[in-house]
Formats: structure tokens, C-alpha cells, sequence
């Protein structure tokens, strides 16, 4: 059975699935940062998170349209750094992406229990897996083209959410109490800011997941660096428009812990009994979907490619009669599942289940991206005969600037969150047991011209 992907996306399909990976993250999540700093210290976090994500991006392209591999980071790190190098990458992108599923998915389930409340949450989301999973296997140009619908209505949804808030903003509804953890001389504490950077993160996280449909992409050279220049720009206007619209909306701290700040928000301008508040509650699962979909894509291709390099079983590289990774689709669903059915029996620095996945995510992110932007640098002197269709501007600038704010947010998460961050650092060790167990396997896998030069 084959092992090549087949490349059927253009570049919407590829801006599609770049913002549908990320959509969710303006919907939810994001709020509980305003609990940590307030609005104001978390407008500079999230400043400071929206301006590493935009040098990443600019750079992570050059790195996606020269090595256009499934693997993505993991085969930018590999081809830098080695073997060991792309253990470390694979590994955090494969966290990353298959510990941001679960928590989306219990969104789901919570949003859909409010509307039914006879239907279990738990149950929707394992729901969820199943349908989104099925629709992944039967191939990547319908799961794309699903996506972009979905995107485009999720997209449109915060649009009209901005319209209708815009009349009732007020700029002194935001700044009121905008400092959170003030010390006595009024100074906003810095501790709150670095808390906040989950939440943060939270607003563009998985991005680079589009890099994982490289293979399957029409003239990625092309197509790739429109998607993710479209994707970056369409995503910082939607965080910071959201963010202030609702924080001007009323009394923000009423929106910092909950799950649903956007409906709660427009209630406080058009009451509960509007049909624009109801339009709201029904469309925006659209952005949960249109995350929890895409999440799935990359999943599965972390998966295929790094078992395709004798990272992984084998077998997981198999593919479908739809030419897609099946049964790395149902291994990263069944991971998340057990997260689901796990809620209420493991509890991490007090967090519920959807918190901590979203923290354990971030941590996978991070190192990720620090890996990519090392890469980047490794391979300018390593490597410079590589075909570069899209160099990254402003070098060494913008990649140092990327690289040095996410070691100050990895620095940051395991300061403010030291059960999670040694579970993650437990997770990647045990992968590097599996790793020095394997060479054998490794050494009888395909060799990929990609991966160790041209």
C-alpha cells in the first residue's frame, strides 16, 4: 500500500485550513487570561504573543515552502539537526496537536449540553471524534473543503459579533480594573502578564498545522506563503478586535472565567432575547468545529510522517483507499478520547481537564517553534544551496525576534506551571526511550531526499 500523500489543495483550501486550525482560540479560552492580568496587562501580553506568532509565521514559510513535508516541523528539525533533532520537533508537535483536540471537544460537548441539557458532554464530545474522524479518512480534499466552509461561517460569525458590540463599546468599560495583581503602589505586576501567556497563545495556536498538508498542496511554493501571510494577518485583526469589543461591551470581569465570553458580552449590549444573541450561540460552534477538524488533519499527519521515518509503528503510515492516514486518524482520536473519559479522575495544579489539555498543548507548541527558528538558522549556513521560493524578511531580525520571545513564554509556562510542564517533560522522555529502542526500525524506513539533503 502507498505511502505518498497526493497533492489535490490550493490556496484557499490551505488559508482554510491555516485559520479553521486557530478559529476556536476566538471564541473561548482567551478570556481566562483577562482573570490572570486583566485586560490591560493581558492587551500586552497578547501584544507581545500576536508579534512573535507574525515573525514566526514569516519565517516558519520559508522553512514549510522549501521543505514541503508532511512532517513539518519535524522534518525542518530533522534535516537541521538529525535524527535526535526531529525526535524533539515531531514530538512537541505531536502533543501539541493531539492534546488540543480533547479540550475543543469537551467545548463542544458543554455547548451542545447547554442547548440540550439531556445530552451528556462527555458523550457529544467522543460524538465529535467519531464524525470528524470519518470525514478526515474519507479524504483530504473533502476534510478541506469542509473546513473552508466552516472557516469562512466561524470567520463571518466574529464579524457580525464586532458589528453588532461595536455600537455599546465603551473604552472606560475596558480600562476599569484593567490591572489584575496591582501591587500597593498601583503598578500592574508583571507576574500577571507572564501567567497570562497561555491564554494568550490560545488565540493563534496551531497555525502552523498547515504546514502538515504540505505534501497534499498544489505548487506549495506558491500556494503556502499566500495561505499563511492571509492566515497570520486575518487572525491578529479577529483576536485584538474581539478582545477589546468585549472588553468594552460591560463589566468584563464577568466574562473572565467562563467558557462563552462572545454570547455573554453581546448580551450585555443586545439582552438574551435578541435574534442576533441567538444566531451567535448557534453559529459559533462553527468555530469549534471548524479548530476541532483541522486539529484532526494535523494530527494525523504528525503521525504518518513520523512513522513513515521509522519514528512511530510503522503501520500508522499506512493509507486509506481515500489515500489518507487512517489509522493514524484513529490512533491521535483514541489518545483523545481516554483524555475525555479521564475528566474528574486526574486532577493537574488544580485545572480542570479543558485547562490543563490546553496548557499541555501550549507546552508542545513552544518547544515546537523553538526547534522550527533554530532550524531556520542551522539550515541558512547548513544548507544554502536549498531552494528558498520565500525567504524570510527582515533575517536574522525577525526569526531572532520569534525565537527569543518563545523561550521567554517556555521559560514563563514551566515558572507558572510545574505539574504540567514535568508531565510533558516525562511524555518527551518517554519518547526518547522508544526513540533508542527503535534505530533498527528507523534505519529500514524509506529514505526521504527531503530529510538529509538533496
Amino acid at each position: 500500500m502507498t505511502s505518498t500523500l497526493k497533492p489535490t489543495l490550493g490556496t484557499l483550501h490551505l488559508w482554510g485550513i491555516a485559520v479553521g486550525l486557530v478559529i476556536s482560540g476566538e471564541y473561548f479560552g482567551w478570556s481566562y487570561g483577562w482573570g490572570v492580568a486583566g485586560t490591560l496587562g493581558f492587551l500586552i501580553t497578547t501584544a507581545l504573543i500576536a508579534t512573535m506568532y507574525t515573525c514566526f509565521i514569516f519565517s516558519f514559510t520559508e522553512l514549510t515552502t522549501a521543505i514541503p513535508h508532511a512532517g513539518g516541523p519535524f522534518a525542518y528539525s530533522r534535516r537541521a539537526f538529525g535524527e535526535t533533532g526531529g525526535l524533539i520537533a515531531g514530538m512537541a508537535t505531536l502533543i501539541e496537536f493531539v492534546y488540543a483536540p480533547p479540550a475543543i471537544a469537551m467545548a463542544i460537548g458543554a455547548y451542545l449540553n447547554v442547548q440540550y441539557p439531556d445530552l451528556n458532554p462527555k458523550t457529544a464530545a467522543v460524538g465529535a471524534y467519531l464524525v470528524f474522524m470519518t470525514l478526515n479518512i474519507l479524504g483530504v480534499k473533502l476534510a478541506a473543503m469542509f473546513e473552508l466552509v466552516v472557516t469562512i461561517l466561524a470567520v463571518l460569525e466574529l464579524l457580525v459579533f464586532m458589528g453588532v458590540v461595536s455600537p455599546g463599546f465603551s473604552m472606560v468599560n475596558f480600562v476599569s480594573h484593567g490591572w489584575a495583581g496591582s501591587d500597593h503602589f498601583g503598578m500592574p505586576a508583571l507576574s500577571g502578564i507572564f501567567a497570562a501567556i497561555p491564554f494568550a497563545i490560545w488565540f493563534f495556536l496551531a497555525i502552523e498545522g498547515a504546514a502538515m498538508a504540505a505534501e497534499e498542496a498544489k505548487d506549495p511554493k506558491r500556494t503556502i506563503p499566500k495561505a499563511y501571510i492571509g492566515g497570520i494577518l486575518t487572525l491578529v485583526v479577529l483576536a485584538i478586535g474581539v478582545m477589546l469589543l468585549a472588553g468594552g461591551a460591560g463589566d468584563w470581569r464577568k466574562l473572565s472565567d467562563i467558557n462563552d465570553p462572545l454570547p455573554q458580552a453581546m448580551k450585555m449590549i443586545v439582552g438574551e432575547h435578541s435574534n442576533w444573541m441567538h444566531m451567535l450561540v448557534w453559529i459559533g460552534l462553527f468555530g469549534l468545529i471548524a479548530s476541532f477538524h483541522g486539529i484532526i488533519l494535523g494530527y494525523s499527519r504528525q503521525f504518518f510522517a513520523l512513522a513513515r521515518a521509522g519514528y512511530l509503528p510503522p503501520s500508522l503510515a499506512k493509507l486509506s483507499r481515500f489515500q489518507t492516514p487512517h489509522r493514524a486518524i484513529i490512533a491521535g482520536g483514541v489518545i483523545g478520547i481516554l483524555a475525555i473519559y479521564s475528566d474528574g479522575l486526574i486532577n493537574l495544579q488544580g485545572m480542570t481537564l479543558t485547562a490543563a489539555m490546553i496548557t499541555m498543548a501550549v507546552f508542545g507548541a513552544i518547544v515546537m517553534y523553538v526547534m522550527s527558528m533554530l532550524s531556520l538558522f542551522k539550515l541558512r549556513r547548513t544548507a544554502p544551496d536549498l531552494v528558498r521560493s520565500f525567504r524570510a524578511p527582515g533575517y536574522p531580525v525577525v526569526p531572532a525576534i520569534a525565537l527569543v520571545l518563545a523561550v521567554v513564554c517556555l521559560i514563563a509556562m514551566l515558572w507558572f506551571n510545574p505539574v504540567i510542564g514535568a508531565l510533558f517533560v516525562a511524555i518527551m522522555a518517554a519518547g526518547y526511550v522508544y526513540f533508542r529502542a527503535t534505530k533498527a526500525q528507523r534505519d529500514n524506513a524509506p529514505q526521504d531526499s527531503m530529510l538529509v539533503g538533496e
